[in-house]
């Protein structure tokens, strides 16, 4: 089950341009900005979800600076997007991201103790790698907005570190 998760939210990251290249297009700055701040409020939804579960202090202290961290980065987001007068567009790609965390998320409800705490930090990684990669291969080159590409630089930048952080996270769960 974790594998197919990955493999989804990896061709989920990934699609955008896919998508948008069989158009001949790429994805617009309202779409990616809509891209952008949903894989933002997942990893949110996912660190509240680990702070009612895990009792790891390690982890808990992992999930808190996940939701700490992509809230700020998503007020940026919002902030930028109210200030250009740009709406952000939903899409497929931040449907299906939607739907794959949600199932996610359900299947990690399930787990308690190490279990969890394992499954969990593993999912960040995976998620953070692949995010990282679509947001370097796809989404930072198609934005046209100055200032978007600016913050999505920021951010992954940010979620590199997350990603790290979650690898030693997941080296201390073992």
């Amino acid at each position: 089950m974790k594998m197919n998760w990955i493999a989804a939210v990896a061709a989920l990251c990934l699609l955008p341009g896919a998508a948008f290249a069989q158009g001949g297009a790429k994805p617009t700055d309202a779409q990616i900005a809509h891209i952008a701040y949903t894989a933002g409020e997942l990893d949110i939804e996912a660190g509240k979800q680990a702070l009612t579960i895990t009792k790891n202090k390690v982890v808990k202290e992992f999930a808190e600076s996940m939701v700490r961290d992509h809230t700020a980065v998503n007020k940026q987001a919002l902030d930028l997007v109210k200030k250009l007068g740009v709406k952000p567009e939903d899409n497929d790609t931040s449907k299906a991201l939607t739907k794959a965390a949600a199932e996610k998320r359900a299947s990690l409800a399930k787990l308690s103790g190490a279990a969890f705490d394992k499954a969990y930090v593993a999912n960040e990684i995976a998620y953070h790698k692949t995010v990282n990669s679509a947001l370097e291969t796809t989404l930072i080159p198609s934005a046209n907005n100055a200032e978007l590409k600016s913050l999505l630089q920021t951010g992954l930048k940010l979620f590199q570190g997350h990603e790290q952080h979650a690898e030693h996270v997941a080296s201390e769960l073992k």
